[in-house]
């Protein structure tokens, strides 16, 4: 009740409450941007560097045939741009989150930066990978011929390896995002607590 009182007979106290409080959500904003970067820049390196080769390994091939291991890999494949595609819908909203918050205007290279890591993510899961998938079956079903194994293989190799192009660029994009995310500027650049006065 007395809190109440101070801030209704005392606006400026009233707004030093409001601008720790925008403090605040503006730190826990900034948080989650930088954990989302962190997971999602992380994940693409963790799958193109170290998951990814480990399906194709002498171990993996040990134990089990190459048509199952690349079956199990698109599996994998598929969860893999699935997390692409939450993280990029988290990074968007949380560019929007900042704009509302902060004031800070939403810079056209960075919206421009996370759209086209995007739209290099969607191309990956739903244009490339379904194409993989179709020759890998094709590689390793049992009615296919020995021309049409062949011919998909020669696909499959030079399609593989147009795939690393767009990831490539997603790894650097990321870079660049995560390098933004973490070195924002001060969010008392772009308002203060006269702003907020009655």
């Amino acid at each position: 009740m007395r809190r109440e009182w101070l801030g209704h007979h005392n606006p400026r106290l009233a707004s030093l409450n409001f601008f720790f409080i925008l403090c605040a959500v503006i730190g826990l904003l900034r948080f989650v941007g930088v954990l989302n970067a962190a997971v999602w820049l992380g994940s693409v390196i963790f799958f193109t560097f170290v998951a990814g080769p480990a399906f194709f390994s002498h171990e993996m091939l040990s134990f089990l045939p190459r048509g199952y291991a690349g079956a199990a890999a698109q599996v994998v494949i598929r969860r893999y741009f699935t997390l692409q595609e939450i993280c990029g819908t988290i990074a968007v909203t949380h560019l929007i989150a900042e704009w509302l918050y902060s004031g800070r205007p939403i810079h056209r290279v960075m919206l421009g930066l996370l759209v086209g890591i995007i739209a290099l993510g969607l191309i990956g899961g739903h244009w490339l990978q379904p194409r993989l998938r179709q020759l890998h079956a094709t590689m390793y079903a049992k009615g296919s011929t020995f021309q049409q194994k062949e011919q998909a293989e020669r696909s499959f190799r030079i399609l593989h390896a147009v795939a690393q192009i767009p990831n490539c660029l997603v790894i650097a994009g990321l870079l660049v995002y995560l390098w933004q995310v973490t070195n924002p500027p001060s969010p008392t650049r772009f308002f203060s607590v006269n702003r907020f006065k009655g």
